[in-house]
């Protein structure tokens, strides 16, 4: 299966911006392109001003014809830990299935993203995390980070988990990216000491995410190997 996973260093680093962009980008390729996410949270919260919440966003970009329900296959309302929203309405989270109805997302495009929810060590269920779903699809995984203060150890924890869980890292997006002093000097000390390819997403609008999207390296994170 071709595709790339998106998981954050934390809850509200972009990780939803990131994967659309991809598919937004792949999709005005021509290629068809399949968007999942496992489980959404904070369904009783607005989204921000101008966006979908993340299912929709992600519908609405990928090129499949995915309802937003096809998209994230479990959906809540209060905005806490997918394991712990399924426990307040009584509900189990089965890993068989989420990695059942991503694959078969996955079988019939040309490339599923998949995006995680919160950091890699975010539980779906007791015993499976973030973490596991990513290693249990075998994609190559891109980590969405902020650009600002406390990044620098977010991010190369989040590296060093990845790895060390045998994930393959392609890269990392800091994002909303806005040049300065501090920002520049915490892309250039993830990129040395994480030993990873880190590129920068603007702050964008819905009409911008595929131009932008088209100018990360999506090639490098898409060939297999």
């Amino acid at each position: 299966m071709r595709g790339v996973f998106v998981a954050g260093t934390d809850t509200g680093v972009g990780k939803t911006i990131v994967a659309a962009a991809v598919c937004a980008a792949l999709t005005a390729r021509g290629q068809k392109v399949a968007a999942y996410k496992p489980a959404v949270t904070g369904l009783d919260e607005a989204p921000p001003e101008g966006w979908a919440r993340d299912h929709e966003l992600l519908a609405s970009v990928a090129s499949m014809g995915q309802s937003a329900d096809d998209v994230a296959p479990h959906r809540y309302g209060p905005p806490v830990s997918p394991h712990y929203a399924a426990e307040l309405v009584d509900e189990q989270i089965e890993p068989t299935e989420l990695l059942a109805k991503a694959r078969n997302a996955g079988d019939q495009a040309d490339a599923l993203v998949c995006e995680g929810v919160g950091g890699l060590m975010v539980p779906l269920t007791s015993g499976y995390l973030i973490r596991d779903l990513a290693l249990d699809l075998d994609l190559p995984l891109v980590i969405a980070a902020r650009p600002g203060l406390g990044t620098i150890n977010h991010t190369l924890l989040t590296l060093e988990v990845a790895r060390q869980s045998g994930l393959d890292v392609r890269g990392v997006v800091m994002t909303p990216w806005e040049s300065d002093g501090m920002t520049e000097s915490n892309r250039q000390t993830v990129e040395l000491i994480g030993n990873v390819p880190v590129s920068c997403l603007p702050p964008i609008t819905r009409d911008q995410l595929a131009g932008e999207g088209a100018k990360l390296p999506l090639e490098d994170w898409l060939h297999e190997g």
